[in-house]
């Protein structure tokens, strides 16, 4: 059995770069879809650059690429210290959680991709999200999680939230159809807001849980 617990073993820096290099892969095939659609409509780069940007999972799986990279780079770094601090990773890995969940709950079923969108979506929604926990459960350090780091960790996605309404009422264009205020008005966006965000500390005290059952084993 392959054990990825060791600090610097070969198994563990071979589990993580294959990791990293799906997670940027991922980043960059669904970026240039993005990209090349907007030019074939001669419409902005840079707007297709921004709502690249604007989506939830884009934005989490950056973090998790960044973070992977982190633990596999060996050069010191503020940046590197910073992602690697288990309240830091842990909270990327609720987030990613979450991303996997409402995808396969919400999403899934709404479309169905194919070709080089379909092996983005699969990255992003179900590889990454996988190997990351992976990574997050065998590799970061136990025991030092405590339930007040939720309150740091839900900022994250309420600053998004509130992004993602504030750019939708000024372009019209919301990411997701269950925040879609046109369609649905404010007070059932507000709803599934709040469903979302009960699902998110679940999982936030099912990772602290996690952490304290490694940390005694």
């Amino acid at each position: 059995m392959v054990n990825l617990s060791t600090p610097g073993s070969a198994a563990r820096r071979r589990f993580v770069a294959v990791a990293a290099v799906l997670g940027w892969a991922g980043l960059a095939i669904q970026l240039y879809l993005i990209l090349y659609s907007r030019w074939s409509l001669e419409a902005s780069l840079l707007g297709g650059l921004v709502s690249f940007f604007s989506y939830f999972t884009v934005l989490t799986n950056t973090l998790v690429a960044t973070v992977l990279t982190c633990e596999w780079t060996s050069r010191e770094s503020a940046a590197r210290r910073w992602f690697l601090q288990p309240w830091v990773s842990s909270a990327i890995a609720v987030s990613i959680a979450v991303v996997g969940l409402v995808y396969s709950v919400l999403l899934r079923h709404l479309w169905h991709p194919e070709g080089w969108q379909w092996l983005a979506d699969e990255l992003m929604h179900d590889v990454m999200p996988l190997l990351f926990l992976a990574w997050w459960f065998c590799c970061v350090p136990k025991g030092t999680l405590r339930l007040w780091h939720i309150a740091l960790w839900v900022i994250y996605p309420l600053v998004y939230f509130a992004y993602a309404l504030l750019r939708g009422h000024l372009l019209a264009a919301y990411p997701y159809p269950f925040i879609d205020v046109e369609k649905l008005g404010y007070p059932q966006v507000l709803i599934n807001a709040c469903g979302l965000l009960v699902g998110f500390l679940v999982i936030s005290v099912l990772v602290i849980g996690l952490d304290r059952w490694r940390a005694r084993k």
